[in-house]
Formats: C-alpha cells, structure tokens, sequence
C-alpha cells in the first residue's frame, strides 16, 4: 500500500481482509491510514462472513467498508413441481448452459433421502463429494440443501451420481438470498420460503416429480436492492462508536471480464474457460465503489479522502424500488448494520451539499481516545500542522463517537449523550439548512442544535450537536435505529434542494 501511494494513485481498491483486529495492529489499517495522511482514499470489502452480527471487517474509520446487495436484474430459473392438472412452480436463480426438455417431467428425490450406504444423511442433505447413492439418484432432479460446500459442487455430485438435474434449497439462515451460479448440471438456486413448498410436497408422495426450465436475464426485478446473506454485519468488534460498514453496492451477480487462464468457478473439476464471468461477493461490491470514488475524485481533485467519503455516504438510499425499506434475506427491513448509511447513488454522491471532513487532527485524538497502550502509538499521525502527534498521559481527547464521522454510533447509552459534529459547505452559497429526524429511534429522542445552519461562502463550516436522551431504556435494550437529515431551503432557486442524511444507531445496554 506505501508503494502504490509512493507511485501516485488515487484509489487504493482492496478486496481482501481478515478478521477484525486492533487498529495498531491490522496491516490493512496501518496501511490505509498512511494512504488516507497522503490524501488517497481506500475503499475495503466488508468481508462475506454474513448474516453473523459483529462479522464486518475493515473497520478502520479512515476506511471506506463496502456491503453488497443485490441490483435489479437477475437470472430466473424455474422449478415446476406435482401433476399436469395440479402443479406449482417456484423461482430460483441460475446461469447453467444445461437445459432439461422443456415440460418432461423428471422423478425427484430430496438429498437427504438419497445417502449412499454407511453415509449419514447429513451428508447426503448437503451432497458432498461421495454422499449419493447412484441407483437413487440416476435419472433424477436431485434436492440438495446449501451449505458448507462449493454450490456449484454439490451439482456436480448430483450429475456424478447420476442425476439430470439439482434444486439447490437455502436453509433458513440463508433465507432468501440466491445467486445465479454457472452450474454444470441443470440447476434453480431457490430461496428458503419457496423451498418449503417443494419439501412439503416431495414429503407428500410416493413419487415425485417435476422438471427445470430457466429464461434470459430478467431486469426490473422488484424489490430491489435486498441485502446479500453473505454480507457481513456490524455492529464494529472494534470501535462500537463507528459504524460499519459504511455502504452498500452492487456486488450480488456482477458480470465482468475474466481470466481464461481458470475456470468461471475455480474448481478444479471445471475445465470451462470464459473471456467474462458472473461472480458474487463484497469483492465485487468494492470495486464499483471505487469506481464512484474515482468520479468523485476526478471532478473534486482537491477534496480529501474523509469528504469523498461522506459525500458517498449522506447520498445513499435506504429504500428500494418497491416503495419499501431495503430488506435483508429473510424478508424483513434490514438495519445500517447491513447496510451502513445505504445503497450508493453514484450521481447524487457528485453533488453531495455538505460533507463531513476528517483532519488529520481529529484521527490522531480518535486514536488517542482509545488509550493505546503503545506510546508512541506505530502510526504516522499527525497534526494539521504538519508535526508528529504522540498521546499523552492524562490529557482530555474526547470520546470515539465525536470523530466528525457522517455516521453516528452510542452503544452503551446511559441517561443522555451528546455527540459533536461538523459539516463544510461544498454546495452554492449563500445556502441554508434546517434539519429533520427523518427516522426516529425507539425509546430515545433525538435533538439536534442548532436546528438550522447557514452558509455564506463555498468551504465554510458550520457545528452542531446530536442528543440523545433515554425515554424508554427496555425498548432500547438493543440496538435501535434512527436518522437525521440536513435539507437545504433555498428562496431564489426551489429547485435546487440537497439532503444530507446521517444514520443513526443507539442501545441502552453495555457489551
């Protein structure tokens, strides 16, 4: 990371990370704070260990941690299931170049049903390597449960067996996120809701049967975005008082160009080779960000990594295009621990109003505010004037919450608590805003002061205080969700109206 910042680029992309770890500690913090002091903005993958709470990585404050969800577009496929006179159909998902004979129907067989001798059917549930019996399976659409092993895999150990083609059910911690995979056998990734439905029925008969059919990519796909399962969660294992991760992206089916030096799955089984490729992940969520960052970058070339940040984050979108709440893959509203401050809006993030600037300053009293036991602390902070910031014994830093972070975060919130914070005019002036609590918290109030900021120039600051104030501690036990949102009010130009959100994120409890 010091070489490329040494070489000059704008954007440090990484779609990598390992678990949460002490700043002073974690390479990738250390790094990207060096990158961030030279005024280069990294943006992370927030890691694929989801739907598990406190599993987000790349928690550094001065990183940008990128979610992923899904985008209005997907790859259905479609499992038709009972008789001719009283069939159901189910949707799933899949890019799988193998077809079945459209309305033939096929015998079916649930996995767990199918485990080959002295094979638990555990085993066999999951179809891992070895686990199904051919004579069961041959000539069969096989229904495998994921989990554990490759999605892909478990197809080829249907079609290995025997098989002409694979179910692949979500269990219930899956729910309702499913990926369209390249599978080598006939293939519907189906959600865990839509999968109870198969399992009834193949439970109901002697003699199952159904086939597969899918169709080209579909767009206008309602709702969307949904929250991907395997995106990782906050709340931050490190500093509570920050959320993450910071944002959510496409990163849910993504076409891209691809290497053919390997296959589009790289297993080793497949020797298909591809000039382009579907893939799934935080890894590909990342990059699209950074692409904005670069937008963003190229018409603000003076703006610092902490503006650009910000100017990402106070745009995003909390709703989908089904006139609801972003939802996470059982169906419910998800929370900012999915999602951050929302769904990226690359057009709206290139004209943001305010933002919220980080100094150099307000890192090194962040870090100090931890009581680092190592003093020196192995970082190169500085000031804003340019000298070496060392913590010292005894002195007052703050609290981590008042990082002037567009987001804000109080676990342990006892009575009341104050958080500070700062915004730059980055819009037309002379400007005003009044502010909103466009998402109340449950069992706290929210005040925000002063209620209104004024602008007079472009790059002028205005502060103002966020309070909260326990009304019911039981109903804020866990934590609870809210948001404010700056709206500027203009006389002379009604047309020109920018909203600045910030999430917000409390509980009553500790630990």
């Amino acid at each position: 990371m010091v070489t490329a910042v040494e070489d000059g680029v704008n954007v440090l992309s990484l779609s990598v990370g390992g678990p949460a770890d002490d700043y002073l500690s974690d390479p990738i913090a250390i790094g990207a704070f060096y990158a961030v002091q030279k005024g280069v903005i990294v943006v992370c993958s927030a890691s694929n260990s989801g739907p598990q709470p406190g599993s987000v990585t790349n928690v550094a404050p001065w990183i940008l941690t990128v979610g992923a969800s899904t985008m209005d577009r997907d790859f259905p496929a479609y499992v038709t299931f009972g008789g001719v006179t009283s069939s159901m159909t189910i949707k799933g998902q899949s890019l799988s170049n193998s077809t079945l004979p459209q309305g033939q129907r096929y015998a079916m067989i649930n996995a767990k049903n199918a485990n080959a001798a002295n094979v638990p059917s555990e085993n066999s549930t999951l179809c891992f390597p070895g686990s199904l019996d051919s004579d069961k399976v041959r000539g069969k659409i096989v229904v495998c449960t994921r989990g554990v092993n490759a999605r892909v895999e478990k197809g080829l150990v249907v079609k290995q067996a025997g098989g002409v083609g694979m179910v692949l059910c979500n269990d219930a911690g899956n729910g309702e996120d499913v990926i369209a995979d390249p599978h080598l056998i006939a293939a519907a990734h189906v959600s865990y809701s839509q999968c109870i439905n198969l399992f009834n029925y193949l439970g109901s008969t002697d003699n199952p049967v159904g086939y597969i059919t899918a169709s080209d990519a579909r767009l206008g796909v309602k709702p969307a975005p949904v929250m991907a399962a395997f995106s990782s969660r906050g709340p931050n294992p490190i500093t509570p008082q920050i959320l993450k991760p910071d944002i959510t992206a496409p990163g849910v089916s993504v076409i891209a160009a691809y290497s053919e030096a390997v296959s589009p799955t790289e297993l080793s089984f497949d020797d298909r080779r591809v000039p382009y490729n579907i893939m799934s992940g935080t890894s590909m969520s990342c990059p699209h960000v950074s692409g904005i960052v670069g937008l963003i970058k190229t018409k603000y070339p003076d703006w610092t990594p902490a503006m650009i940040k910000s100017a990402i984050m106070t745009t995003a979108i909390t709703g989908d295009n089904d006139s609801g709440k972003i939802r996470d893959e059982t169906g419910a509203a998800a929370t900012p621990f999915a999602y951050g401050s929302g769904h990226v809006r690359s057009v709206q993030a290139l004209d943001p109003g305010l933002v919220y600037d980080t100094t150099s300053a307000d890192y090194a009293d962040f870090l100090c505010a931890l009581r680092p036991t190592q003093n020196p602390i192995p970082l190169p902070v500085f000031g804003d004037d340019g000298k070496p910031r060392a913590c010292s014994q005894g002195a007052q830093y703050g609290r981590p919450e008042d990082l002037n972070y567009p987001s804000i975060a109080v676990p342990c919130l006892s009575g009341s608590a104050t958080v500070r914070r700062r915004v730059k005019n980055v819009g037309a002036a002379p400007c005003r805003y009044a502010v909103i609590v466009t998402e109340a918290l449950a069992g706290v109030k929210v005040t925000v002061y002063p209620p209104e900021l004024s602008f007079e120039s472009y790059g002028e600051e205005r502060e103002f205080t966020v309070r909260l104030e326990v009304q019911d501690a039981a109903a804020a036990a866990n934590y609870v969700f809210g948001s404010i949102e700056w709206s500027e009010e203009s006389e002379s130009d009604p047309d020109r109206k920018h909203r600045v959100r910030s999430p917000i994120v409390a509980k009553t409890t500790c630990g």
